[in-house]
């Protein structure tokens, strides 16, 4: 099975998707919050991953979890000549999100450009969610060199937070134990925004690291309860320790 990996076309539509747009309904419906998706988008790569869409066809185990977007996906995916996150865009699915669909360019000029674009977009709206390709940034892959589209900076996360936008964030594993990357990754969040309130809700394959501006803390334990009532043994909910 290959690696599950965030935002290329090739992906739209797989069991992983199925469980973020799971997600993103739940924080959507939790609070009076709009939602701006930023795909963060690279070229589609010719390998298998995205490929896992069996559970489609399986609605006996997979529907229950949010029955309108299971049944959503399907007729989507049924009538797709080709996978691209512009048929969800053009759906209802994810009523009460708007997108940014810019690929994201390597070089840092494209790079500068791409995220001063996204600021802007982002004015209107209150939590942006960043789907980058593997996650936050690594020591391999500097800020403008090759591949570098694939990860979200840090730089970048503090300048949204800055600008007062709550935030969620994809994050593949990485070869740590989860516990300990969770909270790692938890801990740099939370002391990188300032007020804020973090959590993470992971998935079998993935987390998503979610900060929230102080004018969201209330909306917090209400996207808590949605995500465990409706995606239990799916989604897992994990709370920064106290040190």
């Amino acid at each position: 099975m290959g690696v599950c990996v965030g935002m290329k076309n090739q992906y739209f539509g797989d069991i992983n998707d199925y469980k973020k747009y799971g997600l993103l309904r739940s924080i959507v419906s939790a609070g009076d919050m709009s939602v701006l998706v930023a795909w963060m988008l690279t070229p589609d790569d010719g390998s298998s991953d995205g490929k896992f869409i069996e559970y489609l066809g399986k609605p006996s185990v997979w529907e229950k979890y949010d029955p309108s977007l299971y049944r959503g996906l399907v007729r989507l995916m049924g009538g797709a000549n080709e996978r691209n996150v512009a048929l969800i865009e053009a759906s209802s699915i994810l009523n009460g999100c708007s997108f940014f669909s810019e690929s994201v360019p390597d070089a840092k000029p494209g790079r500068e450009t791409w995220f001063s674009s996204l600021l802007n977009e982002s004015i209107n709206h209150d939590l942006v969610f960043l789907d980058p390709d593997n996650g936050l940034e690594i020591k391999s892959r500097p800020y403008g060199r090759k591949n570098s589209s694939k990860f979200l900076y840090w730089r970048e996360v503090s300048k949204l937070w800055v600008s007062g936008k709550s935030l969620l964030m994809y994050q593949h594993f990485i070869r740590e134990k989860r516990d300990d990357f969770i909270q790692r990754m938890l801990k740099s969040l939370n002391d990188l925004a300032e007020h804020s309130s973090v959590e993470a809700f992971s998935t079998q394959r993935v987390v998503f690291l979610l900060a929230l501006q102080p004018e969201h803390h209330h909306f917090r334990q209400t996207i808590i309860d949605k995500v465990n009532v409706s995606w239990r043994g799916q989604i897992k909910n994990w709370g920064l320790r106290a040190c």
